[in-house]
């Protein structure tokens, strides 16, 4: 069974309540987020309890606090290869 805990090891970007958020940490204190809302800075904090009881819903985590439910998603950024194999070297026409 995946947890939420394994999936957010190799997420780079996560969506919480909407908001996309790319500046996280998830360690052994617990997730921690922060993204822009606008002007305003958003800021979460789950505990390692928080995210061991998380529940799946479709794509969703639902993560519950004292207060209230959030919604998490967890995702990978797309990435470009470092090197375009199928390119071939152009020749230079002063070489000719």
């Amino acid at each position: 069974m995946t947890t939420l805990s394994t999936i957010l090891q190799s997420a780079d970007m996560l969506l919480v309540d909407g908001l996309h958020a790319f500046d996280f940490t998830y360690d052994a204190t617990g997730l921690h987020i922060e993204c822009m809302d606008g002007r305003a800075l958003k800021k979460w904090s789950f505990s390692p309890e928080q995210i061991a009881a998380a529940r799946k819903d479709g794509e969703e985590w639902l993560i519950a606090t004292d207060s209230t439910e959030h919604r998490l998603v967890c995702m990978s950024a797309f990435r470009a290869p470092d090197e375009d194999d199928d390119e071939t070297p152009t020749e230079d026409v002063a070489d000719r």
